[in-house]
């Protein structure tokens, strides 16, 4: 009977797991798919800065219609909170978002993906000098290996900058470049966002009022370029917009909502592994429906890179491991 019982308690336990797993994969799933529809809006003449206004205008709707509907109240901005949200939204959200977008235009989009395994690297050295969370000697040897492979995804265009300077031409081939550091700057925005996030979350805030308020903030953080271009609202087309909901609802809302439940059923160094998914499934899709391709030394790098940063989620003796946003 007890024997029975056991056995019971396992299979359910592994049923949860195995689901928490499958909620992961299928955001790992929509995170990569994003590509097929942000890629081709940036190359379809759409500006970075109109879709993630958009973005950001559709999402605010519909968490205001939420709060509406659930009948809940805006309660959660206090005066220890207004820092912290200011950073997850105009920097997080926004900034991070809008760069992250721009890399698409100007370098490969698959390695502007892997270059964003970088987010846990940052979040812990954020969390160790903000958060006063200790950090393992071990950190820096994978610190060391994961910039080993960011390096190695940025060779080629690397390469090409150290001809041209050589040939005299800077300006020919430094775009990918910038477009990599705009990646960076993606990179660091939303590592210090998980870092905020993880503040906000210890003084109790839920799920449901960190979208709310990253959201709400990150459309403040858009607006100045609204005034700086008035055309981004005025010459939107109904397609276009049609695209970017999809994009909004797809990767914004549903994606991140997988990821929560994932995260409720399954510890988070398991979904450490789960999300390993995201940048082999953002490789096949871009190669597979954008004909957009790495090299080997690019796979090199790619493999190092996911995994030290993977090790570094593991390895480190903080309270909380922390997740890439």
């Amino acid at each position: 009977m007890i024997l029975s019982a056991l056995c019971l308690s396992l299979l359910f336990c592994l049923g949860n797991v195995m689901t928490g797993i499958i909620f992961i994969f299928f955001a790992c799933l929509l995170w990569a798919a994003d590509t097929l529809i942000r890629y081709p809006l940036l190359f379809g003449g759409s500006s970075a800065q109109q879709i993630v206004l958009f973005e950001h205008l559709i999402l605010v709707t519909i968490i205001i219609g939420v709060f509406i509907v659930k009948r809940r109240r805006f309660n959660f901005m206090r005066r220890e909170t207004l820092i912290p949200f200011i950073v997850i939204g105009v920097f997080g959200s926004a900034l991070g978002t809008l760069a992250f977008t721009e890399a698409f235009y100007l370098s490969n989009p698959t390695v502007v993906i892997l270059l964003q395994k970088l987010q846990p690297l940052v979040a812990v050295t954020l969390a160790y000098f903000l958060l006063k969370e200790r950090i393992s000697p071990r950190f820096f040897l994978w610190l060391g290996f994961a910039l080993l492979g960011s390096l190695l995804l940025i060779w080629p265009d690397l390469q090409k900058l150290l001809i041209s300077f050589k040939e005299g031409d800077v300006e020919a081939n430094n775009v990918a470049l910038w477009g990599y550091g705009l990646a960076l700057f993606a990179v660091v925005s939303w590592g210090s966002a998980t870092v905020f996030g993880k503040k906000l979350s210890s003084k109790g805030i839920d799920s449901v009022d960190l979208m709310a308020g990253r959201f709400s903030f990150g459309l403040l953080g858009m607006l100045p370029f609204v005034f700086m271009t008035p055309s981004l609202i005025t010459t939107i087309e109904i397609s276009i917009l049609q695209k970017i909901l999809i994009l909004a609802v797809m990767s914004g809302l549903v994606g991140m909502y997988f990821y929560y439940q994932g995260l409720k059923r399954i510890p988070a160094h398991w979904a450490t592994l789960a999300e390993m998914l995201f940048p082999v499934a953002a490789i096949f899709i871009n190669w597979l429906f954008l004909n957009v391709e790495i090299t080997q030394i690019q796979m090199i790098g790619a493999a190092t890179l996911v995994v030290a940063s993977t090790m570094v989620q593991f390895r480190l003796p903080v309270k909380t491991v922390l997740e890439s946003s």
